[in-house]
């Protein structure tokens, strides 16, 4: 049993027009430049309704950007992996620290064709995802929570709760921000 493709033609094609912009214009743009960064993802679909409030930095990656949303005051640090194969929301002032990793897919090991399982990944408003983050198919991370570096994150973790660890856990609540 082979392996069948989940993407059609078209959105193949589209995938590889955006991989060669992403490659150019995307990432040789000046690291200030988020607005123009941000109007390159609007033009291949992303969710970004305030735009100029938005940070994305030029080494950051998005595999498939119609199926990224970021509300206001989202800041996507330098080598970011965003692999959305699921729709990936970025809540208002959800902040990814650099090198932080979304994954929105894996697959279904117990079949012998291993089909894609791709499943959305929801980062809740105000939370902080440290350095090297990894979060797996299918989690949601609440609002104002904390996750340390290099955790990993494959369960949803609680809002306003300070969380670390491999597998990440809670590990204390979070004081409220001043």
């Amino acid at each position: 049993m082979g392996n069948s493709r989940p993407n059609t033609r078209r959105e193949i094609a589209r995938r590889w027009l955006w991989g060669a912009v992403q490659a150019t214009l995307f990432r040789w743009s000046p690291r200030g430049c988020h607005g123009f960064r941000v109007r390159l993802l609007r033009l291949f679909g992303a969710d970004i309704p305030a735009g100029s409030q938005v940070r994305i930095y030029p080494s950051a990656r998005i595999i498939y950007p119609w199926k990224l949303a970021c509300e206001a005051r989202v800041m996507v640090g330098p080598w970011v992996n965003i692999y959305n194969l699921a729709p990936v929301t970025l809540g208002y002032g959800a902040q990814l620290s650099q090198g932080v990793h979304l994954c929105a897919g894996t697959h279904d090991y117990s079949r012998w064709a291993m089909p894609l399982v791709a499943k959305p990944i929801r980062i809740g408003a105000n939370a902080w995802l440290g350095a090297e983050v990894f979060v797996g198919p299918g989690v949601t991370i609440g609002e104002l929570a904390v996750i340390g570096a290099r955790s990993v994150a494959i369960k949803d973790q609680p809002a306003r709760m300070v969380c670390g660890g491999h597998p990440c856990r809670p590990l204390k609540p979070r004081v409220d921000p001043q």
